[in-house]
């Protein structure tokens, strides 16, 4: 199953069709692809944060305390996969708008798992957290996620482009309100004690 990322960033269309002719099950996606996949960032994070630290302009590195930091990466892995699986039942749920025909939960995952893939393969930029670079990177791979997104929707849920479009559409505006939402927990997390442990000793920052 791994070996679709290749066909996925050099000809999305034929291996969206490729991945639909095998007809995954959500758990064979989920189990044997995504799982294995969101491993990528909490990991490439985890180092990142903790041997060389968030690098922004000429101030020194904030690195995080290895308590901290393997806090985090389990919830930023626990995440993920209720991520995949929550904009997964979403899109099962919006299906029946814009579908002719039901469609399978397992149709919904496989659009999710893979779409996401670019993302899932941005966190080993993670392993060195300077600013800019994330930023950029992070970029590209929403630009590749939502192509990947509006190719894969049409032709794993067997509608028409047009359709197909308008479903892609909805799809990114729920995945754009589930990272807003993300972001205010991670917020209230913060607010609630779960804020993050410095090392770097700069001031105001808490140390480990």
């Amino acid at each position: 199953m791994i070996g679709h990322i290749w066909g996925l960033f050099t000809n999305p269309g034929q291996e969206w069709i490729a991945i639909r002719d095998r007809g995954y099950t959500s758990q064979q996606v989920f189990f044997r692809y995504v799982i294995f996949l969101a491993l990528i960032a909490p990991i490439c994070g985890f180092i990142g944060t903790t041997q060389i630290g968030w690098l922004a302009g000429t101030a020194p590195a904030v690195k995080l305390s290895l308590r901290s930091a393997s806090v985090f990466a389990m919830l930023y892995y626990m995440a993920l996969l209720v991520g995949v699986a929550g904009v997964g039942a979403m899109i099962h749920w919006m299906a029946r708008t814009y579908c002719e025909e039901p469609k399978t939960f397992d149709q919904c995952v496989v659009v999710t798992g893979f779409a996401g893939t670019p993302l899932f393969l941005l966190g080993f930029i993670h392993a060195y957290p300077v600013l800019w670079v994330n930023l950029l990177f992070g970029m590209l791979a929403l630009a590749f996620q939502i192509r990947l997104l509006y190719t894969g929707v049409p032709i794993i849920m067997q509608i028409s482009e047009d359709r197909g479009f308008l479903f892609s559409s909805a799809v990114l505006g729920v995945g754009l309100v589930a990272l807003v939402a993300f972001l205010a927990t991670t917020v209230i997390l913060w607010g609630i004690g779960l804020a993050p442990e410095f090392v770097a000793g700069l001031p105001g920052l808490s140390s480990a």
